[in-house]
């Protein structure tokens, strides 16, 4: 679980999300205009998995459970296909949120029970980590010291069972960017929450060597009227995780969290060119690394070319923001980092 942990964040590598619910996918499948089916899910996380040469800058992808027991066109599985790229095959073990009882607006991931069983089922399937995420909202009044604690509590309980399993647990605690709230709130609620998530890891008995964290970065909500440069970013998001994350943690895995594929990517750069941090700081991109290759695909099998060659150069451009070395210039240019 070490290894593979350390595997995960690599230096030049990063983490696909492919993890979307169905819900979810067919929001993005209905953005280009399909209809979401089985066949046509299948078929375009194939052109994901199969895009050539994508394991020299992405280390790991987190299936769906659906995902997870699909097969390639050639009869291959999935979690077979992905190693054979050099690519570490990983699986979302929550199951979503549901309200919390007693506090309107907030919400709790559900997913614990049973889930023994289903992550020594994704073990044998191939799965060699996991991920759970928590969604933290800030609004009047919120988050609720309760919402904190019973969402670090679940995130605590899935991560000791998922290394029980034998699977590196990612842990998923999204403040997310919805609200008019400053990037100072943020930060002050980034913190609480990580805070609360470590302690709880730490009562579980977690080995944390042994685990990731995928958080959000420290971003003003989106309908503030104060927005951030890049440079401010880095700087409250480094500052909260230097307060909340223990150096034992071997890397930092961040989510895109509604933010485009671009900015993402001058985020995750701008972090890295502060220097050296206790941990790796890397990514985990859904929509970051996938919004141009749904639009370069259209559900044509003969975009297959070109829709794989706009993964392969988004995943290259932040292998390039993971050592400080992405440019703009690279996003018009198609220009190799090197």
């Amino acid at each position: 679980m070490i290894q593979t942990a350390q595997a995960l964040v690599a230096p030049g590598k990063g983490i696909l999300a492919a993890d979307e619910s169905s819900p979810t996918i067919a929001k993005r499948l209905a953005g280009i205009g399909l209809d979401s089916t089985e066949q046509r899910r299948r078929a375009y996380r194939e052109i994901l998995f199969t895009t050539p040469g994508i394991g020299e800058f992405i280390s790991g992808v987190i299936l769906f459970d659906e995902t997870i027991r699909q097969q390639a066109s050639d009869g291959t599985p999935f979690p077979e296909v992905l190693p054979g790229q050099g690519v570490i095959p990983g699986i979302k073990v929550d199951g979503g949120t549901k309200p919390l009882a007693g506090f309107p607006d907030e919400v709790v991931t559900e997913g614990l029970d049973g889930l023994r069983a289903r992550l020594a089922d994704y073990a044998s399937l191939g799965a060699r980590f996991a991920k759970w995420r928590a969604v933290i909202r800030i609004g009047d009044a919120m988050p609720t010291e309760t919402c904190v604690a019973a969402n670090a509590h679940a995130l605590a309980r899935y991560a000791s069972l998922a290394q029980e399993a034998g699977l590196t647990p990612i842990v998923e605690p999204e403040v997310l960017m919805d609200g008019t709230h400053t990037i100072e709130r943020c930060a002050e609620v980034t913190v609480t929450t990580i805070r609360a998530v470590y302690e709880q890891l730490a009562r579980h008995r977690v080995v944390l060597e042994a685990s990731l964290l995928k958080p959000n970065m420290v971003l003003p909500g989106k309908d503030c009227p104060v927005q951030a440069s890049a440079d401010e970013i880095a700087a409250a998001t480094i500052s909260a995780l230097r307060q909340a994350v223990p150096a034992a943690v071997p890397g930092i895995v961040f989510l895109s969290g509604g933010q485009s594929d671009e900015q993402a990517t001058v985020h995750l750069d701008a972090m890295n060119r502060r220097g050296r941090q206790p941990w790796e700081l890397s990514f985990s991109f859904g929509r970051a690394l996938q919004a141009p290759v749904l639009q370069a695909w259209a559900g044509e099998d003969s975009n297959r070319g070109v829709a794989q060659a706009a993964l392969h150069h988004r995943a290259e451009l932040n292998s390039a923001a993971r050592s400080g070395s992405y440019s703009p210039d690279m996003e018009r240019s198609g220009a190799s980092p090197s």
